[in-house]
Parts: structure tokens; sequence; C-alpha cells
């Protein structure tokens, strides 16, 4: 029913605005529009921009496309539930275009009703500096070690070119600079990337910026991705639905390891949430964990951190958990 009254009033006040159409839908997106800046030629250039569905209803997004053939979309994630989140993901190609690029991605979303939005992606892709490859891959890491790895870097142009430093914003990530040849319009470099083992864990996604003797285009970013594993690995969030007050509802909550393990504890700060851990005494590498959220008096949409502590020793895992409690007697 509460579906129904919300998305009711949502198609009234449509009704009453041609823009609304659009808007309910671009609400949805964190931005519409990135710039890769400069970037060199064969480099890895790829953007998310991030959507969360902050809808009652499903929201399925049918179909994306671009106004050039400069820049690839793709959708991560079609259909989206109350808070889950998605991505539409712009590929810029850096391979086959240089100079100045531009486009319009438009978004078609078709259910709970049409819309369409419009992402804006630019860049200038430089041809005189080439990655090999195009960017710098450390794969999977397992959280608390350190990794290094390799990347060159050639320019054609001024024999005087040179790269002078680099840079990152990632207080992890440390850098040498080797210059390998120069002559004949040529000049090489290799790139050796160390990535220390106080690295938190989560996605690494990042820019070693090389910094050069260039008068207009100074900065070359070098695209720097990983991911930091950790020894435990939860759900980024759970969602426990739309309830009444008053009403109990029971959800999976599933916690994987790299070796078996035994659950200590499991925390929150609100009572609503409470944890049948009886099962997780024994050392097992998956652990499946019911949550039980009892719904209070007070509409609304709750929010609220769980904890969990294991044997490993690892830093605490946390997630965030949500639930609607829909308005009495709806």
């Amino acid at each position: 029913m509460v579906r129904k009254v919300a998305f009711a009033l949502l198609v009234t006040l449509c009704a009453a605005s041609s823009l609304c159409g659009q808007e309910w839908a671009r609400k949805m997106f964190e931005t519409t529009q990135h710039d890769f800046g400069t970037v060199a030629a064969g480099a890895k250039a790829e953007y998310e921009f991030a959507l969360k569905n902050i809808y009652v209803e499903d929201v399925h997004v049918a179909a994306v496309r671009a106004s050039c053939g400069c820049t690839t979309p793709s959708i991560k994630k079609a259909t989206l539930k109350t808070y889950d989140k998605g991505a539409i993901l712009a590929v810029f190609d850096t391979k086959t275009f240089v100079g100045a690029r531009g486009a319009t991605i438009t978004v078609t979303i078709d259910r709970p009703f049409y819309a369409e939005v419009q992402l804006q992606v630019t860049g200038y892709i430089r041809r005189d500096v080439v990655l090999n490859p195009g960017s710098l891959q450390f794969g999977a890491i397992d959280e608390g070690t350190a990794a290094d790895k390799a990347i060159a870097i050639r320019y054609a142009g001024r024999d005087d070119w040179k790269i002078q430093t680099a840079k990152s914003a990632n207080p992890h990530l440390s850098f040498q600079l080797k210059e390998v040849a120069r002559g004949g319009g040529y000049v090489d470099y290799h790139l050796f990337v160390h990535l220390d083992e106080k690295a938190p864990a989560g996605t690494l996604r990042d820019n070693v910026v090389l910094v050069t003797n260039d008068y207009h285009q100074k900065d070359v970013p070098v695209p720097v991705e990983g991911i930091v594993q950790s020894g435990i690995v939860v759900p980024s969030s759970l969602f426990m639905g739309i309830v009444q007050p008053g009403q109990a509802v029971t959800m999976p909550l599933v916690i994987k390891g790299k070796k078996p393990f035994r659950i200590l504890s499991i925390t929150c700060e609100s009572q609503n949430f409470q944890f049948d851990t009886s099962g997780a005494k024994e050392a097992k590498q998956i652990h499946v964990v019911p949550v039980t959220f009892t719904a209070g008096s007070e509409p609304g949409r709750i929010s609220k951190t769980i904890r969990i502590e294991t044997d490993l020793g690892d830093k605490t895992p946390k997630l965030s958990a949500y639930a609607v409690v829909a308005a009495a007697g709806r």
C-alpha cells in the first residue's frame, strides 16, 4: 500500500511538470559530469557514474548510449531495489582517439516509469605520451601485504623533455623514476610504484601524477588500481525491507573469510537489530548469521552500523543496515 501511495503521488506531480520526469531520475546520480583531464595515449581512463535507488519502487535501467565513439558506456547493475547502488561505466577510448574529446551519455530508465538522464564526459588525449600497459594494476592484495609494480612511459617529440618528479595524494603509494633511453626524438622512462603494507582494505583507484617540463600540459596521470582484501569479507550493506510498525523481519548476513574463523561478537548501536550467532562458535570459512529487525513505532528510514569481531585478529569489519518503517495503517 505504501508503494502505491508514494508513487501515485509522484506520478501526479510529474503530470503537472514536464521536468519532473527527468528530475526524479537525475536525483539518483551523485554527479552527471566528469572530466578525465589530460590523459596519455593508451592510458586506461574509466569513470563510474554512481547512482542509488532512493525510492520505494524498483528502478530498471534499460539502456545507455553515447553521442561519440570516443566513449563506451555500460550498465553495471540494471535493476535496483530500494537503496540498492549501481553505476554507469564510461570508458574513454585513448587508443583510437587523440585531442580534445567529449560525449553525452544518455541513460534510459523504463521502470517504474520512463525517464532519460544525460551524463557528460570530457577529456584531452595526448598523442605524444604513451603508457604501456595503460594502467598500473596491483590486482588483489591481502591486507597487511606490500606490493610493487612498474609501468613504461614513452614520449615522442622534444629531445629535452623530462619527467621532473611524481606525486600522489595516496599516502600509501611511493615511487621511483628511471630514465632508460633518450634520443632520436624519443624519451623512455620506467615508473616503479610501491604500495605499503598499511594500505586499508577496499578498492584502490588512484593516480600517480608525472610532473614534466612541458609548458602547456605539465601533468600526466598514471592510473593505479587494485583491491586490498581483508581477512573477512562482508556485504557493503544489508537492506531489511519495508516493514510495518512493530513488525519483525529476518534476513541472512553472509560473512566470508580467507580461512576458517569464529565470530566472537556482532554488535549494533540499535537494539532493533538482533543477531543469532549460535552457529558461529565453530570455525568456518563462511558464516550465515540471521539478522532480525524489529520496527519501532516511528515511521521513516532506519540506518545503523553493524560491527563484527572475529578470532582472526583483523580490523573489525562493519557494514550498514537499512530498513524503512511504514506509517501506521498503510
